[in-house]
Formats: structure tokens, C-alpha cells, sequence
């Protein structure tokens, strides 16, 4: 009877309560990793391959601790990618809210799974043998069910709470913290056109999908780590791999480059700014905040009351859509930027060649000789506005290169 006792409250490991939640940390780390190198990664968006031995532990391994499909979850961060925070988008906190996203992803995720058309249409070059289509997709409930026995058998009565962790974990950390706080708060390294952000530099906890905002800006890329400081956990583990050829990689973000100072802008140079447009729309966008904070500064109320105040009100409150494009406006914010620009002429320049410099890169139709004489009259203009900002801005546009 002691035995069966024993056997119920610490199972056959008899560990303690710490090695307890030092196994479960190391468990859930593990299913982090299946879904950021295995389905994000390599399968959803093909920046590395990985060895067959090594696909199939993972999927073995998010059978057992997720009960997630391949198919599916590749599906629907594909169409998370084409409908970004637009109608269509699976789980947009633009779309939906924070509140449900962050609460509530993991039902946004099953909803979108039972929908035909997202798995035909996103879900194209994921596993489809006999032991995907018979075992892991038929029988997904059928893979956590067998964790809840294996961790029963191996922690006790205690291994309902391993159990139970382990089945929060993705939810919370992937469907709530990535795909909610992940477009809601942080910074960026990159002006992509959508409201992504790194929500820390060190990605550790979710295996670098901390870094969310550089993953956007280059989605194919195996790395997501883009500055000095940040740390992509994930990365190292694909670099391990790729050391014992378990794993090869195909694409990462290119690095910038910069050339000495030109006299003119080259066919180099356009390629440059096309390759990094994330990049320099970002530095243009602080350049265009500075600018707006100086003119506040100029603009500071006074003890007496003038015509001035009402100017620094009206700038205070429009800064923020400066560097918004006028369709995301409500009608009432955009007659408001339009009076803050009429009376600001630098402000309104600096607004005007950020939008033809946009331009550049979301033209499908000119040809390259087109965009390099676009860009040539871009720079001249920006040289020629006598804006010193604007100015030092192009002198080093042309420092781009491919």
C-alpha cells in the first residue's frame, strides 16, 4: 500500500518539487523550438531544411505536447502573412482586439482551421504521408492524451499540472503573447507595413519569436536576430544543427551595406534601397518624428496665451499620424494633419517625399530604369529642399548598395 502511495504522489521519477518545474521548463522549451524551427521557420515559410530524423522528431514530438496539425498551423500563419491586419487576417489585434487575441488566440486558431479553403489555399508542401494523414491529423486529441498518461506515470499525481502547463503553453505564448502583444507593443527595427514589433531583444522564452518585427520585415529569413543586441535562441539551435548537417540553411535577412560616398546613384544603389526599404523608411520615420518635435519645441505655449498655442495643440496631436498613410485616417484626423501641414511647409515636404519615396519600391509596373531615374530625382530634390535632416538623409541613401 506504501508502494502505491509513493507511486501516486511522485510517480516513477520520485523527483522534488523544484526538479519538477526545472523538467517542465525544459519540455515546453522543447515544444517552443518544434514550432519555431520546425513549423515557423522551415515549413511555413522555407528558411532552412532540416534532416528528415529531425522533421519527424519534431512532429512526433508537437503530436504528443500540442496536438497542433502541420497543415494547419502552416496554413494559417501563411494567411496571417497575406492578409496582415487587414479583413482576412486569422488573429489581428487590429482586427479584433487585443483583449481576444491575447485571451482568446487559441480559438481564433481552431476557427480558422475547420475553414476548407485556408488549408487548400496556405497549406500547400507540408508532410502528407501515411502516418501524417492516419495518425498525427486523424488522431490529434488521441497524441495529448498519451502525454497526460506519460506524465501521470512519470510525476504522479503532480503530472496533471505538468500536463496541464504544457497544453497552456503554445496558447499562451504563441497565439497570445506573438500574434497579440506582438503587434501591440515593443519597438522596431523596421518600418514594415504592418504594426509588428519586437517585444524583446532576447529572444529566449519563445525561442527568438520575440523578435516579431524583424521576422515581418524579412519573413523568409532562418534568423530573425537583426542588431547587435538582440539574441535569437532559435538561431543558435539551427547553427547546431547545420554544424552536424541536420539542418541547412537557405535564406537569412541580407546585412546592410554601405558604400563610400557617391556622386550619383547607381543601378547598386536602387537595388540597395529595395533590399533594405524596411530599413530606411524606419530611419526616415524617426527623422520625420525629430522634425515634428523640433517644431513643438518652437511651438511651446507661453505663460500668455497666442495664436502659437493653438498651432502646438493642433501638432501635438496630429505627430503620431505623420507618418501614417492618409487610407488609415478617419476623415476628421486627416482634415486635421492637412491644417498641420498647410501651415508647416517643412513638415509637409518631409510627408510628401516620404510618400514618393514609398513609391519606389511598391511600383510593380516601372521598369528599372524608370525607378533609378525616380530615385536619382528623389535625392536631387531632397539635396535641393533645404532641409538639413532631408539633406543628410540622401546623402546617405546613396551610400546603398545590394
Amino acid at each position: 500500500m506504501d508502494h502505491i502511495l509513493t507511486f501516486l504522489s511522485g510517480g516513477f521519477l520520485q523527483l522534488s518539487w523544484w526538479q519538477v518545474v526545472l523538467v517542465t521548463l525544459v519540455i515546453t522549451h522543447i515544444t517552443i523550438v518544434g514550432v519555431t524551427v520546425f513549423l515557423h521557420r522551415s515549413q511555413t515559410h522555407r528558411g532552412l531544411d532540416l534532416h528528415p530524423a529531425v522533421m519527424h522528431f519534431f512532429r512526433f514530438w508537437l503530436w504528443l505536447t500540442t496536438g497542433m496539425v502541420t497543415k494547419e498551423w502552416v496554413a494559417i500563419h501563411r494567411k496571417h502573412h497575406a492578409h496582415v491586419e487587414r479583413e482576412g487576417d486569422p488573429h489581428s489585434p487590429m482586427v479584433f482586439g487585443i483583449g481576444k487575441v491575447f485571451f482568446r488566440g487559441a480559438e481564433l486558431y481552431r476557427q480558422e482551421a475547420n475553414i476548407p479553403d485556408t488549408l487548400k489555399r496556405f497549406g500547400h508542401g507540408t508532410p502528407d504521408d501515411w502516418i501524417e494523414r492516419n495518425l498525427y491529423t486523424r488522431h490529434s486529441l488521441m497524441g495529448i492524451l498519451i502525454m497526460l498518461g506519460i506524465d501521470l506515470a512519470l510525476f504522479g499525481v503532480l503530472g496533471l499540472t505538468v500536463w496541464a502547463v504544457q497544453m497552456a503553453w503554445i496558447p499562451f505564448w504563441a497565439a497570445g503573447v506573438v500574434n497579440g502583444l506582438g503587434h501591440f507593443v515593443g519597438y522596431r527595427n523596421y518600418a514594415s507595413p504592418d504594426t509588428s514589433t519586437n517585444v524583446f531583444p532576447w529572444g529566449i522564452i519563445i525561442g527568438g519569436e520575440e523578435l516579431h518585427n524583424n521576422h515581418h520585415a524579412y519573413g523568409t529569413s532562418a534568423k530573425f536576430s537583426a542588431k547587435w543586441y538582440e539574441f535569437d535562441i532559435g538561431w543558435g539551435y539551427i547553427k547546431i544543427l547545420s554544424f552536424f548537417r541536420l539542418a541547412t540553411v537557405r535564406r537569412v535577412a541580407p546585412k546592410l551595406k554601405l558604400e563610400a560616398p557617391k556622386s550619383a546613384v547607381d543601378a547598386s544603389t536602387l537595388q540597395g534601397v529595395i533590399t533594405h526599404r524596411y530599413e530606411i523608411l524606419n530611419r526616415y520615420t524617426d527623422m520625420l518624428k525629430k522634425a515634428a518635435s523640433d517644431e513643438l519645441a518652437k511651438l511651446k505655449p507661453s505663460r500668455k496665451a497666442d495664436s502659437a498655442d493653438c498651432r502646438w495643440a493642433l501638432l501635438s496631436n496630429c505627430k503620431d499620424w505623420l507618418t501614417r498613410s492618409h487610407d488609415s485616417l478617419e476623415p476628421a484626423q486627416r482634415a486635421q494633419l492637412e491644417t498641420v501641414l498647410a501651415e508647416n511647409q517643412s513638415l509637409s515636404t518631409l510627408v510628401q517625399m516620404r510618400l514618393e519615396l514609398t513609391r519606389l519600391w511598391e511600383s510593380s509596373s516601372a521598369s528599372s530604369e524608370q525607378l533609378l531615374a525616380d530615385l536619382q530625382a528623389w535625392c536631387q530634390r531632397a539635396q535641393q529642399s533645404g532641409i538639413e535632416g532631408l539633406e543628410q538623409f540622401a546623402n546617405r541613401l546613396r551610400r546603398y548598395a545590394a
